[in-house]
């Protein structure tokens, strides 16, 4: 039997004994098949989010508590794991990659102004004779 299980079964065998519930009653209660229950009581199997959502309606407990439980010992048995220890202690952290530096050498000075077509047309009216040539000729 898993530890996480374990602990999970101990809590739930606890609340049983304090509200006095069978196996047989509390699964009629949360609407859960009487053999899941006694599977959860005696450690061999594991809480589903359906699970934990019934049990902690029913004991007026959160959600969190039953996940935390699980979470927790889950993790504890990770820490135990050796090879898993010596796998994470080979793994290293991932380093941000350094900003781009820019391929272009920025111009000196005052950066160029962008010439549009009414900067063009405010030039050709400056021009003597421009509007002239800019217009048809009269026919006669």
């Amino acid at each position: 039997m898993a530890k996480s299980n374990q602990a999970t079964a101990v809590v739930l065998k606890s609340l049983m004994e304090e509200y006095q519930l069978s196996s047989l009653s509390l699964s009629k209660e949360i609407k859960l098949s009487p053999s899941m229950v006694n599977q959860l009581v005696s450690g061999k199997s594991k809480l589903s989010v359906p699970i934990v959502l019934r049990l902690s309606k029913f004991f007026g407990t959160s959600p969190d508590y039953w996940l935390d439980l699980q979470r927790k010992m889950l993790l504890s048995e990770a820490k135990k794991d050796k090879k898993l220890t010596v796998i994470l202690k080979s793994i290293s952290k991932v380093k941000k990659p350094a900003a781009k530096a820019e391929t272009k050498p920025k111009a000196k000075g005052k950066p160029k102004k962008k010439v549009t077509l009414s900067d063009k047309r405010k030039k050709a009216a400056k021009v003597p004779g421009a509007k002239r040539a800019a217009r048809k000729p009269r026919s006669k």
